[in-house]
């Protein structure tokens, strides 16, 4: 998935384009993308969707954008990528990691160009970042304000890196081509007097001194015709280095290359700078070293004189001794390995692969886990493209995860330059010597060099070839972001197999029989080892060697997740074997952190978790777990959320078993603490929903939530792992914390009661009743009896309900007594017992006021609210209202505060107050609107649609309806 600014506002995947629709929508989504992970403002929003005055339906306008996109991101499996469009107060985050900007990645390039000491790497990287603009900057998108000039912004950024450019290209000499790129540009910008300036320059440099004096005077007109100014300094500058004939910097090698009409000498290629690789100098007083093959030999030469910048030909700078090509040899230099066999898949990668080896002197960077199939993918491609590198290709094992170390590095050297045709006697005895001559050797060639299982970015270097038309592939299984900051090497990170590619996998080994004949277990076995090739290839092994065993059979063994790795092993080389050479290799904080992250009893986990597992802080925990990732032991799925494959968890849970339940216990207590928080940011001043156990444990630190919409946020997105959590508390024993893990989830079962919460209410219903704990379960069966209410299942809600209050009292527990009295009060009200319901909610007004209680008065009274308007006594029911409203702060509680106002509303029109209560329903609309209360909205405007026809409330209606079908 790819965001795009630098060009038309479009966000492509693999599928294609996602159809964002009208421009105000891809306004939106430049808006967002231009503060990627910071909250906008709907008042921001709204300043680059519209110039003049807003419409005053602008903010639901806004939302249905926003809801749309929303969908269309998760469509496209956005989540999968670390994306994310979440609503923050009055406001929108668009989360994402930053690489997949490409405005983003285009300003790290320019900061990586911009600190190159070479000039010939510099241009390299200028050029890969202009690669990424596809036209003028937000295209297609409204052009608000402030959107004009995020464009402007950008490209002007755009214009300052053509010039950064071409001054580079100057530095080597090249002052044609800095000419060529600065030629376009100026004629796009004729009055930028920058672009003028710097291709007067390079016309000039490069000896063609008559354009340049005519762009000078072209320029000159324009500006005084239309702006009716003299040029500035820069350009005045400009022409008056042209008139004194000023030679400038590199004009004596220029002299040579770059002169039309064949003047000077040309060499046969570009003389490099050496700068220590053993390249030829230029006219400065070095000496110019060449290796001869095949001896190996080399020859110096004094350099000649400056040349001249005047029509006179200028003396040769150093001749390169010609070193042939070896296209038109029969057996070219070829180190690598057979092509793998049985390869399946892969072809977004292999075609990854091709994009990345495009440009001048690519550095492709193949990573991901053990047994992931690295070397695979780079030597099944390798061989496809064998006619791309008619000079041979080299291929190094570097071991860097391997039991018996790393190869010296002069080793390795000496391996490519005899294979490159240099005499043993000839090769340098000291690493530096070595790497230089190979880059001179392979400075003018098409050479493949595959350097495999690379661990530290240190190691690849020296090995990188010197030619600009050679390729280099690196595996590892880490990131070496060392590589890609100093090298521009270009990541293609590699993840499991899908299982029809695991499959195909297996029938690659077994045949197509064998697999056809039982497909579900084929599709099995491949879910089971996870889509790990080196795991399929193992479990292929052990079918291939017994005929008469059944896939089946050993799907049913490897479900066993006690034995599984044993399984997936053979003769030490399978996943248990991999993963325990990278595990070496970690510090022991690192090594710590991933043993208890195998006891982790859910999918992911922030540094919050990892930190409870490990008794740790989250600094120290975050730190172990980017060494982790490093290693690719670990996957950063989001920012700041990671997960384990399956199978690395399983080794990693067997790594420290005594550790277990000490771990289990911890994570538990984290997530008691942090949903406590969450609870209590959601839904302030509420009372807690137990006392902690007595064996709690306070996590050193824990997650501190800003403000409602990041604390329903969390409550969200962990739901499957609280759920996860509470699981195996109770399969531990630890039903004290399995109840209250589930119960400590009320903020977000209320706000989505209708999302299926029964069976993990039942769950913690069981727990509470195996402690014998009247409290808890009084607690839990309120809860729960409330969630079968709004499911329809009245008679199941009763049969809980009526056993809740008496297990409160007899647990000394009065406010869960009145709790339980509401919630039988809603029940026994739908049921048509009106008057058993109002004196059940009385009593629970009552309970709560004697235990003085605001927020527990609040609930009753909101209930009692309802009941009374039922019961058709709309000035009671007022009353009811007001009290509430009375108790507490305007901001508590929103969504009891607009089912009051929505009451309260309803009530007036009951009384024939027909403007005051629509004016309190359509505030009650609002304030849910605003904070994505769907049901709220959806009830509220129900109400106004009951007494007017007013077309903006019909709409809102059907876009509230519809965002609560689509969140499910």
């Amino acid at each position: 998935m790819e965001f795009r600014l630098l060009g038309t506002v479009s966000v492509d995947t693999f599928t294609g384009p996602l159809p964002l629709g009208p421009a105000k929508r891809r306004s939106l989504l430049a808006a967002l993308l231009l503060s990627a992970n910071t909250p906008v403002s709907i008042a921001r929003l709204t300043d680059s969707l519209w110039d003049d005055t807003p419409p005053l339906h602008a903010r639901s306008v806004i939302q249905g954008h926003v809801s749309r996109l929303r969908a269309l991101l998760v469509g496209a499996d956005a989540e999968a990528y670390g994306v994310e469009l979440v609503t923050l107060g009055d406001a929108y985050v668009l989360r994402l990691p930053e690489t997949l900007l490409d405005a983003q990645r285009f300003e790290e390039l320019l900061t990586l160009a911009r600190g190159q000491r070479s000039p010939a790497d510099a241009v390299l990287m200028f050029k890969e970042a202009l690669s990424l603009w596809q036209g003028p900057a937000l295209s297609g998108a409204f052009a608000g304000r402030p959107l004009q000039a995020a464009a402007h912004s950008l490209e002007e950024s755009r214009l300052a890196t053509v010039e950064q450019m071409a001054r580079a290209y100057a530095a080597l000499g090249e002052h044609n081509r800095a000419a060529a790129v600065l030629r376009a540009e100026a004629v796009a910008h004729p009055m930028r007097e920058s672009l003028a300036a710097a291709l007067m320059t390079a016309l000039y440099r490069a000896g063609r001194q008559s354009e340049a004096l005519d762009w000078f005077h072209r320029t000159r007109r324009l500006l005084a015709d239309e702006l009716g100014i003299d040029p500035g300094h820069e350009l005045a500058d400009a022409y008056a280095l042209i008139l004194r004939g000023d030679p400038g910097p590199d004009a004596g090698r220029e002299g040579g290359r770059n002169a039309p009409d064949g003047q000077g000498t040309a060499a046969r290629g570009p003389v490099r700078p050496s700068g220590g690789d053993g390249g030829s100098r230029g006219a400065s007083g070095d000496v110019a070293v060449q290796a001869d093959r095949p001896t190996g030999t080399a020859t110096a030469e004094p350099p000649g004189p400056p040349g001249d910048l005047g029509g006179a030909p200028s003396p040769a700078p150093p001749r390169p001794l010609p070193v042939p090509s070896l296209a038109g040899e029969p057996h070219p230099t070829d180190l690598l390995p057979r092509a793998p066999r049985g390869f399946q898949g892969r072809s977004a990668e292999l075609a990854a692969l091709t994009r990345a080896a495009a440009g001048e002197a690519p550095v492709c960077l193949v990573t991901g886990p053990a047994g992931v199939g690295k070397t695979a993918l780079a030597l099944q491609w390798a061989h496809r493209n064998a006619a791309a590198f008619p000079d041979g290709r080299l291929f190094a094992d570097l071991r860097g995860f391997s039991d018996t170390g790393e190869p010296a590095l002069v080793e390795v050297l000496r391996e490519f330059l005899l294979a490159l045709g240099v005499a043993p006697r000839r090769v340098p005895e000291s690493a530096a010597a070595a790497a230089a001559l190979f880059r001179s050797l392979t400075d003018r060639r098409r050479l493949l060099v595959v350097l495999d299982n690379a661990r530290h970015s240190a190691t690849v270097r020296p090995l990188l070839p010197g030619g600009t038309d050679c390729v280099t592939l690196v595996t590892s299984r880490h990131r070496l972001e060392g590589l890609i900051a100093s090298d521009a090497a270009r990541p293609v990170p590699l993840d499991v197999l899908e299982p029809p590619d695991g499959t195909a996998l297996l029938a690659g080994v077994l045949g197509e029989d064998r697999v056809l004949a039982e497909p579900v277990a084929a599709r099995r076995l491949a879910e089971l080892c996870g889509g790990l090739p080196l795991a399929l290839r193992v479990t292929a092994a052990r079918l291939a060697g017994r005929p008469s065993w059944t896939l089946a059979g050993l799907a049913d063994e490897l479900a066993d997740e006690r034995s599984r790795l044993t399984y997936l092993d053979v003769d030490d080389t399978g996943v248990s074997a991999a993963l325990r050479l990278t595990v070496q290799q970690l510090p022991q904080d690192a090594v710590h952190q991933l043993a208890r992250l195998g006891h982790h009893p859910g999918s992911h986990f922030d540094p919050y978790t990892a930190a409870a597992l490990a008794g740790t802080d989250p600094v120290v925990a975050t730190a172990a777990l980017e060494r982790l990732a490093a290693a690719h032991l670990v996957t950063e799925a989001a920012p700041g959320r990671w997960v384990l494959h399956d199978l690395v968890r399983l080794y990693a849970r067997g790594m420290e078993p005594e550790g277990g339940p000490e771990a289990l216990t911890g994570v538990l207590d984290h997530y008691i603490a942090t949903a406590l928080a969450a609870a209590d940011t959601a839904e302030p001043g509420g009372e807690p929903c137990f006392v902690l156990p007595e064996d709690y444990r306070r996590p050193v630190a824990v997650r501190d939530f800003v403000d409602r919409a990041t604390a329903m946020h969390w409550l969200a997105t962990e739901r499957d792992d609280l759920a996860l959590a509470a699981d195996a508390a109770r399969t531990a024993g630890l039903h004290d914390r399995a109840w209250r893990i589930i119960l400590l989830q009320w903020p977000q079962v209320v706000w989505r009661v209708r999302d299926n919460w029964s069976p993990l209410l039942e769950l913690a219903l069981d727990s509470a009743r195996a402690q014998d704990d009247a409290y808890a379960e009084s607690r839990v069966l309120n809860l729960l009896g409330w969630v079968l209410t709004e499911e329809g299942r009245a008679a199941e809600a009763i049969a809980l309900l009526e056993r809740s209050p008496a297990l409160a009292r007899q647990a000394g527990d009065r406010l869960g007594e009145a709790t339980a009295l509401i919630n039988l009060a809603v029940v026994q009200a739908e049921q048509g017992e009106l008057d058993t319901a109002l004196e059940d909610c009385g009593r629970a007004v009552g309970l709560a006021r004697e235990e003085r209680d605001a927020h527990t008065e609040m609930l009753a009274l909101q209930h009692l609210a309802r009941m009374q308007l039922t019961a058709n006594r709309p000035h009671e029911a007022l009353a009811s209202v007001r009290t509430a409203l009375d108790l507490g702060p305007e901001h508590e509680e929103i969504a009891r505060r607009v089912l009051l106002l929505s009451t309260s509303g309803e009530a007036r029109l009951a009384l024939g107050e027909e403007s005051e209560g629509i004016l309190l329903l359509d505030r009650a609309a609002g304030e849910a609107e605003r904070a994505g209360y769907d049901e709220g909205a959806v009830r509220a405007l129900q109400a106004l649609l009951r007494v007017t026809a007013e077309p903006e409330y019909r709409k809102r209606y059907e876009e509230a309806v519809r965002r609560l079908n689509d969140d499910g």
